[in-house]
């Protein structure tokens, strides 16, 4: 008998920490609503800061604040499946940044039918899906994707005094931000004709794979002279991958999102730019309007935050 008993707990204990495993991030106790922040990953620098904004305006308001997100970027599924627990759970407000932006409609539509607002964060949801299922959203929260890729061009363009061989990391493919980033990149290059985009290849926003592109990149083109990555971690990445093949100072290396990696290694001189746009001020405003929006408060359609080039000349 006691053997059995031992067992009911064994198992007990194990559904238990399966259950409580499953959430990532931190919840914050509070006798206010609950407010959810449902992010792509949490092992990215930039979602990070983002979560230390929305817990510090969590803090202020006095609300309860769930921080979600799946293991990868890629994990749409995963993030949709968050998503329709918050729902279940009955959360009052749902901030997301969208893994997928057509992907993540349904579970916008399941929030709207459920009578929890939902703000979107950083990456926009795909407008036309979302009016052909009925779906809205209460606001979006992000910067200019599109003209921060553009200052990189124009960057990246001045550097090489409008003459020279360019590669780009891009991100996930039919991924709205990705895809605002490069387009904006693209605009830029192609008001100068002496720029050649020589290669351009996603690296899914990992480092890992940043360095394994951009590796391959630099056999197949070594003669390529920049690279602009559409996100801070594929530039990281291809950092490596330029100091194993012992080409550190010689390519031009321009990120986005200036993560505090990417930072020191602007201050190194390993790379020249990224692109700054304040996580910490999206996750802020989000749990902010997501407060106004549970006391009955309305909120504006969108809510632009800051963006710009940092270089080793205004890093401080």
């Amino acid at each position: 008998m006691k053997k059995f008993s031992l067992i009911i707990l064994l198992v007990a204990g194990a559904s238990f920490l399966a259950v409580t495993g499953c959430q990532r991030g931190n919840n914050q106790a509070a006798a206010g609503p609950t407010i959810a922040l449902v992010m792509k990953t949490l092992n990215n620098p930039f979602f990070i800061d983002m979560q230390l904004g929305a817990e510090a305006a969590a803090k202020a308001l006095q609300v309860n604040l769930v921080v979600q997100a799946a293991e990868r970027e890629v994990d749409v599924e995963k993030q949709m499946q968050i998503i329709e627990n918050l729902i279940q759970r009955k959360v009052q407000a749902i901030c997301i940044t969208p893994s997928g932006s057509r992907e993540i409609v349904p579970a916008i539509v399941k929030a709207n039918r459920a009578g929890i607002p939902v703000l979107i964060l950083d990456t926009r949801v795909d407008e036309v899906a979302l009016a052909e299922a009925g779906g809205q959203v209460a606001t979006f929260i992000g910067s200019d994707n599109f003209e921060g890729g553009r200052i990189a061009g124009e960057y990246i363009v001045n550097r090489l005094g409008g003459l020279g061989k360019v590669a780009i990391l891009e991100g996930i493919p039919g991924h709205e931000t990705g895809d605002a980033r490069l387009g904006g990149f693209r605009q830029a290059i192609e008001n100068s004709p002496g720029i050649e985009i020589i290669a351009s290849q996603t690296a899914n926003w990992e480092r890992d794979q940043g360095y394994n592109v951009f590796q391959n990149i630099l056999q197949s083109h070594p003669e390529v002279q920049a690279l602009f990555a559409c996100n801070d971690m594929m530039a990281l990445g291809a950092i490596e991958a330029i100091a194993a093949a012992g080409k550190t100072g010689e390519i031009i290396v321009v990120g986005f999102d200036a993560v505090a990696d990417g930072r020191e290694a602007i201050g190194r001189g390993t790379m020249d730019g990224s692109i700054v746009q304040h996580p910490f001020e999206m996750g802020k405003l989000a749990v902010e309007q997501a407060y106004q929006l549970i006391n009955g408060q309305s909120s504006p359609a969108y809510i632009p935050v800051n963006i710009e080039l940092i270089t080793k000349e205004n890093l401080n």
